[in-house]
């Protein structure tokens, strides 16, 4: 029964009717010991080959509904990177890349990417995927890609027209009609709640008395959550690139109109930027809000071709900068493709381009901008539905798309760029969830650890913007915050100041000054 179990589990399956003799007690606590063993082929091949032979893997079984532990279980895979002195391993820092929907089983393997040096000697880093995600049970809306591609046809990322709204507004409901169908047991208990309960299981397997963790971006809520549910069990928590949980667990709306507006306050500090190094630092330089502005509005007329024949629509130019705002690196090749379309709208700017080259920079792995996870090289997508099932779950919306059309008007009016781009996302699916009072932490969000909790926040994070940095300092109940002056999504790893002051925090429990404020390693452009 174990070996078929765990067989199960691996295979992401929500086992159903385990019988009494095989479920934990419902007063016990203790999880079962994590066993550690082997990675899959599949899973070795994503992480870099001077890693395979140090990380093992291990699935941990949780309750598909924390409230029921006799009932049905589901399994959680994890990746364990070993400390690399182990006389100094302090214990387990366990990793959150984002999302909701983000696959953190391989971040253990990536350590290096985030965390110094020190933090790598003495810390077992794990990496797992949430329920839902990735390798753990996957929830998926659809039996076949066929099932989804027909879905998707018709649903449009910028939907403008009557024709557009109304067909979008279609699909998706057609969209949570199939999610209803085939999610399976795991609907009702998407929560971040639910995520939290199994974080503090795969914290007691690994033999932790308390949980050391590093949330980016949706991982900074799942941080939150579990520091209100567990305080006592929480010893270092760092939130890098945070929502605010109050506001998004109450009026899921509001929040995402915020959300877009973050997005316009990093657009407008890098054009604003662009146009203080000059343009031979950055083609699009020379009035560059005033061009970008004027593209937009051109594209919302018609599509403009370029040079060679690429046809460039507004929602190229809205999904593209949303992707690229979340990675400084690209904005060089952001900048010199807004300048091709610029002169291509403008044939006299051509002259300005004749020095540079367009370079492509695909959009990063994220929705289309709608989630937050911090890609790694090399990372698949993993075809799942988990980033609806976990938002719908713990964001309210109206239960009627009736005033979609109006309020993403509005919307667009506030945030001219990414206005109506976020309103169809997460506003226009969720209202027709087919999860029923599903299970939810709604706050408080106060309650004091011993330890101070370290909210790390960039300037001009487009994701989650800073104002909501700020907001989760304040919201918890012991909290230090420090910032960077940078742009981008999420910033561990990237500014030597920030990492040796989570770093101390982490090692020595040694919290930051709050109101710290550092630079990054590397400026845009």
């Amino acid at each position: 029964m174990r070996v078929a179990l765990v067989s199960a589990l691996a295979l992401g399956t929500v086992i159903s009717g385990l019988g009494a003799a095989s479920a934990q007690p419902e007063a016990a606590s203790t999880a079962r010991p994590a066993a550690w063993g082997p990675c899959a082929a599949d899973v070795l091949a994503e992480i870099p080959a001077a890693q395979r032979d140090k990380v093992s893997c291990a699935v941990q079984e949780v309750p598909v509904d924390h409230s029921r532990p006799r009932g049905d279980k589901t399994g959680v895979i994890m990746m364990k990177r070993p400390a690399l002195n182990p006389a100094k391993k302090i214990g387990s820092l366990f990793i959150n890349p984002g999302g909701p929907g983000g696959a953190g089983l391989i971040y253990s393997a990536y350590g290096s990417s985030f965390f110094t040096p020190e933090i790598l000697e003495k810390f077992d880093l794990i990496g797992f995927d949430p329920r839902g995600v990735g390798r753990s049970a996957p929830l998926r809306c659809f039996r076949t890609q066929e099932e989804a591609d027909a879905v998707n046809e018709g649903w449009f990322a910028l939907p403008i027209t009557k024709d557009e709204i109304a067909s979008s507004i279609r699909q998706s409901k057609v969209y949570t009609d199939y999610c209803g169908i085939n999610a399976g047991p795991l609907l009702n208990h998407m929560s971040t709640e639910a995520v939290a309960r199994d974080l503090d299981v795969m914290r007691e397997a690994v033999g932790d008395r308390q949980l050391t963790f590093v949330g980016f971006s949706y991982g900074t809520l799942l941080g939150a959550t579990y520091a209100n549910i567990f305080p006592a069990k929480s010893r270092a928590l760092v939130l890098d690139g945070n929502v605010d949980p109050q506001l998004r667990l109450t009026n899921g709306a509001q929040y995402d109109r915020e959300r877009a507006r973050g997005f316009e306050i990093a657009l407008d500090a890098m054009l604003k930027r662009c146009d203080s190094v000059g343009v031979e630092k950055c083609a699009f330089a020379g009035g560059a809000r005033k061009k970008f502005d004027n593209i937009r509005e051109n594209l919302r007329k018609g599509p403009t071709t370029l040079p060679g024949g690429v046809v460039v629509t507004l929602t190229d130019l809205v999904g593209r900068t949303a992707s690229n705002l979340y990675s400084p690196p690209t904005f060089k090749a952001l900048t010199t493709w807004l300048q091709s379309i610029h002169a291509a709208q403008n044939p006299s700017a051509a002259a300005a381009l004749a020095v540079q080259s367009v370079v492509d920079v695909p959009m990063l792995n994220n929705l289309s901008g709608r989630a937050d996870v911090r890609v790694l090289p090399e990372t698949p997508y993993t075809s799942d539905d988990s980033y609806y099932a976990v938002n719908c779950t713990d964001k309210p919306f109206t239960k009627s798309n009736r005033n979609w059309a109006s309020t993403a008007a509005k919307w667009e009016k506030e945030s001219p760029t990414f206005g109506r781009y976020q309103a169809a996302s997460d506003l226009l699916t969720c209202p027709t969830w087919p999860a029923r009072h599903p299970d939810r932490w709604i706050g408080p969000w106060n309650r004091k650890t011993k330890n101070p909790i370290v909210v790390v926040g960039n300037y001009y994070d487009p994701a989650t913007q800073y104002l909501f940095s700020q907001r989760m300092a304040k919201q918890l109940g012991n909290a230090r915050l420090i910032s960077v002056d940078a742009f981008g999504h999420c910033i561990l790893g990237d500014s030597a100041g920030a990492d040796a002051a989570v770093t101390r925090y982490l090692v020595d429990l040694t919290a930051p000054v709050n109101g710290s404020v550092y630079q990054p390693n590397v400026q845009p452009f």
